[in-house]
């Protein structure tokens, strides 16, 4: 059981106001809120060792990669990754899926096939097509059904001897779907495939175990998970970090350099060019630390509660319609108004202090595939209580009237 006063108690912002009303956070699928432990690691490291790390001889360089590098020891242990070299930070989830998909540019040949979902964000769409237009292979499209799921029969057939990568989010941050990941990963291997899985909508709700899953990559932004922006996540098998190029060329990632060749550092520095985002890598660590303690057992069984009474009270409105029905999904709720344009909804909402995500959720392909132009989402978080859902249910109602 979560002691939710004490939980709350732990983020300032929840306390503030907007418009005059009491602010009711649902955009947590787009940023998660940030408890005073984590933002004490990050005015601790400003105020006291803020310096640039590795290789300084001076006490507040050793001491700043020292925490840093800890926090990469915390992620790997989190994540379960089988070395802490196999982490490597990033500025958040799309830098790290746009490094794979760069490295696979001298990897791949015309005839290659490569494979997303219909549920994807942007993120783990465009960087394909782009990889695609560079070395000439094919991107086909697992579909999509209209509860939102993905047609795993439809997958099978796509599946060749000419598949090289598959991409499939965790968890779709338009609807909340939750993918059959693992039977997605033991199928690609079976043609020899590699899978990268866009696992940002998921690290807030479940823990993910990258051994267990088999997974070739695994990417992640800690802004979703309680932590800052601005920084995030590769996990790459050792034997696939070590055939990629690197993505980068400046300081930290060479061994030697001379006007004549440059070799490369190891693993994780080898992609890991310029200063690093310092202090968000070490309140990464800190907010999966508080993460943990706060238990995602108890942080599942307690979203999906609010899933389950959000659902119900929404559905009771009339001319009110859900997108994304799957039995397996997570806080998440796509929803709109019959006859009425969501942002106008988003709109009078915020008025009352309820923050939604209003629009296609950079998954266009989804709202083409519903012919609809988007619609309002409400994400719940382990902070969240249902009181703030009765206000979001009063809220559109209250819309309603307006707009109708």
């Amino acid at each position: 059981m979560l002691d939710l006063n004490k939980i709350r108690a732990d983020f300032p912002i929840l306390s503030r106001q907007v418009n005059g009303k009491p602010l009711v956070y649902f955009d947590n699928a787009a940023t998660s809120q940030t408890p005073q432990q984590v933002i004490d690691v990050i005015v601790d490291y400003y105020s006291n060792y803020n310096a640039n790390i590795h290789r300084g001889v001076h006490a507040l360089s050793q001491e700043a990669t020292d925490k840093y590098e800890a926090a990469r020891h915390t992620i790997q242990k989190h994540f379960n990754a089988k070395h802490a070299h196999e982490i490597i930070y990033t500025s958040g989830t799309t830098h790290s899926i746009n490094l794979v998909a760069n490295g696979f540019t001298s990897l791949l040949k015309p005839e290659d096939e490569i494979i997303v979902s219909a549920l994807e964000h942007h993120s783990n769409i465009v960087p394909w097509q782009m990889l695609c237009e560079r070395t000439g292979a094919t991107l086909k499209v697992i579909p999509m059904n209209l509860e939102g799921e993905l047609v795993i029969t439809e997958y099978d057939q796509l599946l060749s001897s000419k598949t090289q990568l598959v991409f499939v989010n965790h968890i779709s941050n338009a609807l909340g779907t939750i993918n059959p990941i693992k039977e997605i990963i033991e199928k690609a291997h079976r043609v020899g495939a590699a899978v990268l899985v866009d696992g940002a909508q998921a690290c807030p709700h479940i823990k993910p175990d990258v051994q267990a899953l088999d997974v070739d990559f695994y990417v992640a932004s800690a802004h979703k998970m309680c932590g800052p922006t601005g920084v995030g996540m590769l996990y790459g098998k050792e034997e696939w970090l070590n055939k990629l190029p690197p993505y980068q060329g400046g300081g930290e990632m060479i061994a030697e350099v001379t006007f004549e060749k440059t070799t490369y550092a190891d693993l994780p520095h080898k992609f890991e060019a310029g200063t690093p985002n310092i202090c968000g890598g070490i309140a990464f660590g800190a907010a999966i630390d508080y993460m943990n303690a706060t238990g995602f057992e108890a942080i599942a069984a307690y979203e999906h509660e609010l899933l389950d009474y959000a659902t119900q009270k929404l559905l009771d409105i009339e001319g009110l319609k859900i997108y994304g029905t799957s039995k397996h999904k997570t806080s998440v709720i796509s929803f709109n108004l019959e006859n009425i344009h969501p942002y106008d909804v988003g709109t009078i909402l915020d008025k009352m202090g309820i923050a939604v995500r209003t629009g296609h959720h950079c998954a266009q392909p989804i709202m083409d595939y519903f012919k609809i132009p988007g619609t309002i989402r409400a994400s719940f978080a382990f902070y969240n209580t249902k009181e703030e859902i009765d206000a979001l249910v009063n809220g559109i109602k209250k819309a309603k009237l307006m707009l109708s």
